[in-house]
């Protein structure tokens, strides 16, 4: 029973990993570039739902889809101010001016909430599912269940919408799909408000997960959410969904049967590995280029 309940607790951890892959590998995917201040976006989408309740003494949903309006909105003006002007410059500017959009965004929540921890609102009951014998928390369940739903969701908006077409559309060839008569910066800033979205609803699920927030969570949850989006493909979304389960399930392992100190290194060295044996990821496709 121990060890089903370590998967299914790493199932829960990866699913909040799959919720910002996604982000990450839809942002690549399309605008062909990657969001470093994705991590950021998570962290100021369970600090929005923490001021929504505790301060304003909001309802739980209204504090989750403020939360979620907030995130995509955010993800949109930093777009248009700081990744569009940029559009056609090199790779190095763009991640660049991410890390400096992520800098800029955890020293702002540092002046206006410090460096303590603040106690997230439980949104969720504290009791436990029996699950053949083993143990899940509903947190842990929603996890799953949130991971399931956003990512099927989203995967049907993309295929059946004319949106998401659009999306696709871009995201095989910008220039054609111009040409086409698809607006190139509406899609890309739906595309930013999407992922951005779903952080903040990962950021929710860390808070009531680990309890406590602060203007730090998102820098590590980024990056094990980045090398969850290398491992499974980038660009691909069910690669996204698959990676971020893996590495919740690998970190999950690795705490329980050898030791906490050696979760990151664990983490980090899958990605070493899928980038030497199989550097496009488990649902990449190697592209074939002309130079």
């Amino acid at each position: 029973m121990e060890f089903l309940t370590q998967i299914i607790n790493g199932l829960s951890t990866g699913g909040m990993y799959a919720l910002v892959a996604i982000g990450y590998t839809m942002v690549y995917g399309i605008a062909k570039m990657i969001n470093f201040a994705h991590g950021e976006i998570i962290m100021v989408g369970a600090y929005l739902a923490y001021v929504m309740t505790t301060m304003v003494q909001a309802p739980i949903i209204v504090s989750v889809l403020v939360a979620i309006a907030g995130c995509a909105l955010l993800g949109v003006v930093t777009e248009k101010v700081a990744y569009k002007p940029l559009r056609n410059s090199g790779s190095l500017a763009v991640l660049i001016t991410a890390i400096g959009v992520s800098y800029l965004l955890q020293n702002l929540f540092l002046i206006l909430f410090g460096s303590a921890a603040r106690t997230f609102p439980q949104y969720m009951p504290s009791g436990t599912v029996s699950f053949f014998g083993a143990h899940i928390t509903y947190v842990a369940l929603l996890s799953l269940i949130l991971t399931f739903i956003c990512t099927g969701l989203l995967l049907l908006f993309i295929n059946k919408t004319k949106l998401g077409k659009a999306m696709r559309a871009v995201s095989e060839d910008r220039g054609a799909a111009e040409l086409m008569g698809i607006n190139v910066n509406t899609t890309i800033s739906l595309t930013f408000a999407i992922g951005s979205g779903l952080g903040a609803i990962a950021g929710i699920i860390y808070g009531m997960s680990y309890s406590l927030i602060n203007p730090y969570l998102g820098a590590m949850l980024g990056i094990k959410a980045f090398i969850a989006a290398v491992l499974g493909g980038i660009g691909s979304i069910p690669g996204a969904m698959v990676g971020g389960l893996i590495i919740g399930v690998a970190e999950a392992f690795t705490i329980s049967y050898i030791s906490s100190a050696f979760s990151d290194a664990v983490v980090f060295g899958i990605l070493i590995f899928i980038l030497l044996v199989k550097p496009a990821g488990l649902f990449g496709q190697n592209m074939r280029e002309k130079v």
